[in-house]
């Protein structure tokens, strides 16, 4: 076996002897994302409010990075070195995300108490869509396509870019370091969308493992996910148009 091969899920060339710089940064850090979560811009639709939430949070994360001298190349926002190997990749993930979303979704039928801790009261009135009223409505669609690509890129270098390298380096000293950052990132990533235990926050969460696992084991390159995840929204959203 190579040295390529033996260094590909080698974390990246972070220094991990600060555990409290590490641990300061992440407190900030969450801190300010669920802060900026609960800010409602009047007259501004949610997909503007979610990027702002998002922007805020990168420039937290850029500023942190910078204190530890880390740049998002590092983090994996770099050009891969196949660009063929990344789009297989990319559509491996977004086929086991699929199965494994269908997965949880036969589960959660079959399971008694999953059925009844994720049950949802029934509601008289339709709640309308963030998003509006996407319905048949493709001028609509392409209009607010290029904030969901964004947003979904803007995810993969937070939730997986950052958070996972840096709980990485907070429990740098266990042997389960990285697998306890994958879970961390792929909880935060699920709860941060709905706040509570739903069906919404375990299948986003689901996701997190997924990209998690993914971007550890295809070397730490965040383009691959960045593909899966932007393909996988487009299809979220082409699913409510038609």
């Amino acid at each position: 076996m190579n040295s390529k091969a033996k260094n590909i899920n080698k974390p990246s060339p972070i220094n991990s002897t600060n555990k409290k710089g590490f641990l300061l940064d992440l407190v900030i850090y969450i801190s300010v994302m669920f802060i900026i979560r609960e800010l409602s811009i009047p007259n501004v639709s949610f997909l503007i409010t979610g990027i702002f939430w998002s922007l805020t949070t990168l420039i937290v994360a850029s500023w942190r990075m910078k204190v530890r001298g880390v740049t998002w190349y590092d983090l994996g926002l770099r050009k891969p070195k196949s660009i063929k190997k990344s789009i297989v990749i990319a559509a491996l993930i977004l086929i086991i995300t699929i199965v494994s979303i269908v997965i949880f979704n036969i589960a959660k039928d079959q399971i008694p108490f999953l059925a009844e801790l994720l049950s949802e009261p029934e509601i008289e009135t339709e709640t309308p869509s963030k998003f509006g009223d996407l319905k048949g409505n493709w001028m609509l669609f392409l209009s607010i396509m290029p904030l969901v690509l964004l947003e979904s890129f803007l995810e993969e270098l937070l939730d997986r870019g950052f958070l996972i390298n840096w709980f990485e380096k907070l429990f740098s000293s266990t042997s389960f370091a990285t697998a306890i950052a994958v879970v961390l990132q792929a909880v935060i990533f699920g709860f941060r969308h709905t706040y509570d235990l739903s069906e919404r926050s375990i299948t986003v969460g689901i996701i997190g493992l997924i990209m998690g696992i993914a971007y550890i084991k295809g070397g730490r390159n965040l383009w691959p996910l960045i593909i899966a995840h932007c393909v996988l929204n487009t299809l979220s959203m082409v699913e409510r148009v038609v």
